[in-house]
């Protein structure tokens, strides 16, 4: 099979963000756009000659084709040996898992998260290192170098392989192994959790919803919950993946997973309920009557993992995004172990997990994960809450009804102003940071605020620093306001608020949150002129 090299031109704004790089789907369609960006990926990382690599994908539309183009650039540029999920299917945490058990050296998740689907919606693509994790800033930032300069790439002259069949297959000098997606994902979860007291709890009677949101974690959902715990036959739904997600957005909070929220506040609700986003990293936690904030689950988790057995000895330390609520601080300091905030990104955990200085972590976003592997996992978090709750024997509300009362609650809200004109959105933020140093010591709503700054991380494994991670204001009592925008759209900007307060009294733990946190709703609007700079009047989204 004859290798060819194909002259190319770069392409502007192969910029990967915080998890990968993202574009329309017919932009990564373009003649040579994805081409390029891998082959500046190979470039990068010192070639692919002699290596092994796992690639798989959510399922999206253009999962297929691009993995049989990757393949072939993967064969021509000399790697030896490729592991595949069985339909070019992969969750990204069933990537980090099996780089990990196989040691691999690297993998190319396809997806672009919880972003839809479609011909006319996203695609993404992303690098993950040798750890499992997401690569490094420092190599994102050298592949959009080398982005902008490349003249050529490499491709395999071959047909496509069958990728429906699991097994071996040779593409020119290359193997190809077609692996189960699922098998060395559940191996894992077996080795952390007491499936057998799970399988109890389902035999007690126990009743439960999971929403796959036709997206990857489908397979796996229906694998683990009900063929291997015993929930009943249609406790998974949605299960069967699709290129455009049903028409749906898999993003699983409140809003995109409306249908599974309501039944939860509804006299049919089932006592649990979870959903997974469209790569199978991000989760939605439920009980009856009662939304789980992905803060609280974080602190919930970490307060009750010794529960598991994979950790029952402990738990080294809790790393948090620093837009998450600082409930899980709360939890390191009972028990006498580090925390951490780093910038958002999963990638910024990494070096913490490595060095065995955090054993938990979590981001606000519904990602939540530990050092099982180097990215955020939807099922590991369900089945955790599984866990606690086969061992505890309590409701959903109950837990979040005592662990509030032990460590006081947070309130906690994302408001998402997306699709908002770029340029606009960079400038509020600009002009924010520019007078940060005047907010210091004014009052707002009521509120003094205390400190007002541009989060800045020292990373204390490696010494990098990052800058401008978000600016922060913090008010007297410990409530804070932060806003960022995010790197995960493909459309303009989308401008990220998050608002918090703590409250320790009991009696004031029942508070509808947007009501709670009005005050700081309204100061946010003004020290950063939300409504006269964006026109709108309202958040797209809150969470």
């Amino acid at each position: 099979m004859p290798i060819r090299v194909i002259d190319a031109r770069p392409f502007e704004g192969q910029k990967p963000g915080t998890s990968g790089l993202r574009k329309k789907t017919s932009v990564f369609m373009q003649p040579g756009y994805l081409e390029n960006f891998v082959q500046s990926i190979f470039d990068t990382i010192g070639g692919v000659a002699g290596k092994t690599l796992v690639v798989g994908g959510d399922g999206r539309f253009f999962n297929a084709e691009a993995t049989q183009i990757i393949l072939k650039m993967a064969a021509a540029n000399g790697a030896t040996r490729a592991i595949v999920g069985q339909g070019a299917l992969l969750s990204t945490p069933a990537v980090s898992c099996i780089i990990r058990k196989r040691q691999a050296d690297g993998g190319l998740v396809l997806s672009a998260s919880h972003n839809p689907g479609g011909p006319d919606e996203d695609f993404g693509l992303k690098y993950n290192v040798s750890n499992g994790g997401p690569a490094p800033e420092a190599i994102t930032d050298e592949v959009f170098r080398r982005s902008a300069e490349i003249s050529s790439y490499r491709i395999l002259d071959a047909e496509n392989i069958d990728l429906e069949q699991v097994g071996q297959t040779a593409l020119g000098d290359m193997a190809v192994e077609v692996i189960d997606p699922v098998a060395d994902y559940q191996s894992l979860m077996e080795s952390l959790f007491d499936f057998a007291a799970i399988r109890e709890l389902f035999a007690s009677g126990f009743t439960m919803r999971f929403d796959a949101m036709h997206a990857v974690t489908g397979p796996y959902a229906k694998a683990i919950f009900e063929d291997a715990l015993g929930a009943p036959a249609g406790t998974v739904i949605n299960a069967v993946p699709l290129a455009d997600f049903g028409g749906g957005h898999p993003d699983p909070n409140p809003v995109w997973a409306k249908p599974l929220y309501d039944l939860m506040f509804s006299g049919d609700a089932p006592d649990f309920a979870a959903a997974s986003d469209g790569d199978g990293d991000r989760n939605m936690i439920l009980g009856r009557d009662t939304y789980v904030t992905p803060s609280d689950s974080l602190a919930v988790l970490a307060a009750n993992a010794h529960l598991a057995p994979g950790y029952k000895a402990g738990l080294k330390g809790i790393a948090r995004s620093m837009p998450t609520s600082r409930a899980a601080d709360r939890v390191a300091e009972h028990l006498g172990i580090g925390s951490y905030e780093t910038p958002t990104g999963w990638k910024f955990f990494g070096n913490l997990l490595d060095a065995d200085m955090a054993t938990i972590c979590g981001e606000e976003s519904a990602g939540t994960s530990s050092n099982h592997i180097r990215e955020k996992d939807g099922v590991w978090a369900v089945l955790l809450w599984l866990n606690v709750l086969a061992s505890r024997r309590q409701s959903v509300k109950q837990i979040l009804a005592s662990h509030w009362a032990q460590f006081g609650r947070n309130y906690y809200s994302r408001h998402d102003y997306e699709a908002i004109d770029a340029a606009d959105a960079a400038k509020l933020m600009s002009d924010l940071r520019d007078k940060l140093r005047t907010l210091i010591g004014t009052a707002i709503e009521g509120m003094s605020i205390n400190s007002a700054d541009d989060f800045g991380y020292l990373d204390p494994v490696d010494g990098s620093n990052t800058e401008s991670q978000g600016v922060r204001i913090e008010f007297d009592g410990g409530s804070r306001v932060v806003l960022r925008l995010s790197g995960t759209g493909t459309v303009g900007a989308t401008l990220r608020v998050y608002i918090e307060r703590f409250e320790a009294d009991p009696t004031q733990h029942d508070l509808d949150p947007q009501a709670a946190l009005s005050a700081l709703i309204a100061a946010a609007d003004q020290f950063a002129e939300i409504k006269v700079r964006t026109g709108r009047t309202q958040p797209d989204l809150m969470t």
